[in-house]
C-alpha cells in the first residue's frame, strides 16, 4: 500500500529522534540504539571530550599498511604470491568479504574476485575447479579462506566461471550471496552463458556449492550488494549502474517459503516479488536521486514498484521504469544489515554530480517505518592526495565497537575510516602501495572490510593486486 503524506510524517518524527548533526569531513546522524553507539561524544576518564579513534596513522616501512600504534596487521593471502589448495596461485581483485565461524576455532573468510570478462585476459583469474563452474568463458567468482587457529591458512574456490564479482553479502544462516556486477548476455563480449545474477555460496559444506545455479528470482542486473532481513526474509538489494542510475530492490519471498543453506536455488525463476525503491519527502513529492538530499538526517518515505522484467531480456531493469515512478542513486555500493535494518552506501565522484557538494552517503532502511534516512555525508575531499579527508565510500561494516567502519574508493589516498555514534570520522588505515608510476600514482581501492565473528580482528582487501589483511590491536568500545 503506497504511503500517504500523513502516514510518512509521522514516521519520519519518529525516525527522526534523536538525530545529532555535528561533525566535520563527515558526519553520522543516529536515532537512539543506531549502530549500537554510546549516548553523546565520548569522553575520557575524567568525563572530558577527547578525539574518537586511535590516534595518527604510523607509516609502515614495508610500504604496505600505515596503521594507528599499537596495531598490526598479517597478510592472509596475496594474489600471484600464496596458493590454492590445488597449487594455483591466489587470484587477484579481491573485493566484498565476509567471515564466518568454523570448527575449532577456525575462520572461514568468502572473498569476492571482481574479473570481469573472459579468463584468457586476466593473469590470474579464478580457477576453474571440476564441478564450480558457471561460465566457462568467465574469469570471476570466489574464493574461501579458512584461517586455522595457529595461524595456518588454507584457500579454494568456491564459485568460478562468473563475471565482476563485487560487494556481495553474508546470510542469516551462514552463506555468503556473490553478487555479479555484470549484466552480459551470453554472446557478448565473449560470455557463453546469461550474467547479471546473485550466487549462493556455503563456505562449510564444499559438496554445496557444486553445479552453481543462479538466484534468478533476485533480477539480472548489475548487482553490487544485498542483505537479508532475518526476520521478514526480504532481500535488499544494490545496483551500481548509470545511464540511467541504478536503483535499491526489494525482494519478498513466496508466501510459504522458509529461508536456509540451500533453500534459494531451490526458487522458481520468477518466485517472490522483485521491486524497485520510490522516495518521497515530507511534503509528499516524489524524489528522483538520492543524491538531492544534502542535510545529514533527511528522511524520505518508501514505496515499492514492481519490476517489470526480472530477466531483463530486452531492456536493464533500470530502464524499465519512466521518469518519476523510481528513485535512482549514483554509484549505490555496499549494505550491512544491523540495528532492524539495511545501511546502504551511495557512492559517487563530483564530475557525476555538478553542484552537489559531498562525495558520497550511507542511508539506513528502516522496514519497519519503510523510510530511509541520511546517516553519513562525505564533504567534498578538497585535497585527495593528503591525509585528513575522505571522499568515495563504497564497502561498509557496522562494527562491534559501535559505529561503522568504511572502505575508500575515490581519488588520491585510499582509507579505511570510522564514523562515530557522535558524528565524527577517525582514520584506521591507509593504503601505502604505489600501483602506478611516480608520476601517474594509481592508489588501489579498499575492499571487503569485515570484522572477525569474535570481533578482534578486521578483514579487508587491498584490490589490486589483490591482497588480504587482517588488523589486530587494541579495539575500544565507542571508537
Amino acid at each position: 500500500m503506497p504511503l500517504t503524506r500523513r502516514d510518512f510524517t509521522a514516521r519520519t518524527v519518529i525516525a527522526g529522534a534523536g538525530v545529532a548533526l555535528t561533525g566535520t569531513v563527515g558526519a553520522l546522524a543516529t536515532a537512539p540504539g543506531a549502530l549500537a553507539a554510546d549516548d553523546g561524544a565520548l569522553r575520557d576518564a575524567h568525563g572530558k571530550p577527547c578525539e574518537p579513534g586511535y590516534g595518527p596513522l604510523v607509516p609502515d616501512p614495508a610500504g604496505l599498511l600505515a596503521l594507528p600504534a599499537g596495531f598490526r596487521y598479517r597478510v592472509i593471502t596475496h594474489s600471484g604470491v600464496t596458493r590454492l589448495e590445488t597449487g594455483e596461485t591466489t587470484p587477484s581483485h579481491h573485493d566484498g568479504t565476509a567471515a564466518f565461524a568454523g570448527h575449532r576455532g577456525v575462520t572461514l573468510l568468502v572473498n569476492n574476485h571482481e574479473l570481469k570478462g573472459r579468463r584468457e585476459t586476466w593473469p590470474r583469474p579464478v580457477p576453474h575447479t571440476e564441478g564450480l563452474v558457471y561460465d566457462p568463458a568467465a574469469a570471476g567468482g570466489c574464493t574461501v579462506v579458512e584461517v586455522r587457529r595457529g595461524g595456518e591458512v588454507a584457500e579454494w574456490v568456491g564459485i568460478a566461471g562468473t563475471s565482476t564479482n563485487c560487494a556481495g553479502g553474508a546470510t542469516p544462516w551462514d552463506t555468503w550471496l556473490t553478487c555479479e556486477e555484470n549484466s552480459d548476455l551470453a554472446g557478448k563480449n565473449g560470455m557463453t552463458k546469461d550474467h547479471g545474477y546473485v550466487f549462493e555460496v556455503d563456505p562449510h559444506d564444499r559438496h554445496a556449492n557444486r553445479d552453481p545455479r543462479p538466484v534468478k528470482a533476485f533480477g539480472r542486473y548489475d548487482h553490487e550488494a544485498v542483505v537479508i532481513d532475518p526476520r521478514q526474509g526480504h532481500a535488499y538489494l544494490t545496483e551500481d549502474a548509470s545511464g540511467p542510475n541504478g536503483l535499491l530492490y526489494r525482494w519478498t519471498p513466496p508466501r510459504g517459503f522458509r529461508h536456509g543453506r540451500g533453500r534459494l536455488r531451490t526458487l522458481a525463476d520468477d518466485a517472490g516479488a522483485l521491486q524497485a525503491a520510490k522516495c518521497i519527502d515530507r511534503t509528499g513529492r516524489f524524489v528522483d536521486d538520492l543524491s538531492r538530499a544534502t542535510r545529514i538526517g533527511t528522511v524520505y518515505g518508501v514505496d515499492w514498484v514492481d519490476v517489470p522484467d526480472r530477466d531483463a531480456r530486452t531492456v536493464a531493469v533500470r530502464g524499465q521504469f519512466a521518469d518519476g515512478v523510481v528513485t535512482r542513486g549514483r554509484k549505490l555500493e555496499g549494505m550491512w544489515w544491523a540495528d532492524g535494518g539495511a545501511y546502504f552506501v551511495s557512492s559517487y565522484a563530483r564530475a557525476e554530480s555538478p553542484g552537489a557538494a559531498h562525495d558520497g552517503q550511507v542511508w539506513f532502511y528502516d522496514p519497519k517505518r519503510r523510510t530511509v534516512r541520511l546517516t553519513v555525508l562525505i564533504g567534498v575531499n578538497a585535497d585527495p592526495s593528503a591525509d585528513g579527508g575522505y571522499d568515495g565510500p563504497d564497502n561498509i561494516t557496522v562494527s562491534p565497537y559501535g559505529g561503522l567502519v568504511i572502505a575508500e574508493d575515490g581519488s588520491g589516498l585510499q582509507h579505511l575510516f570510522g564514523a562515530t555514534g557522535d558524528g565524527r570520522t577517525y582514520p584506521l588505515a591507509r593504503n601505502e602501495l604505489n600501483i602506478g608510476s611516480a608520476q601517474e600514482p594509481e592508489y588501489s581501492e579498499f575492499t571487503g572490510v569485515c570484522f572477525s565473528p569474535d570481533g578482534r580482528t578486521l578483514y579487508a582487501n587491498i584490490q589490486d593486486p589483490g591482497i588480504m589483511l587482517a588488523v589486530t590491536g587494541p579495539w575500544r568500545r565507542g571508537r
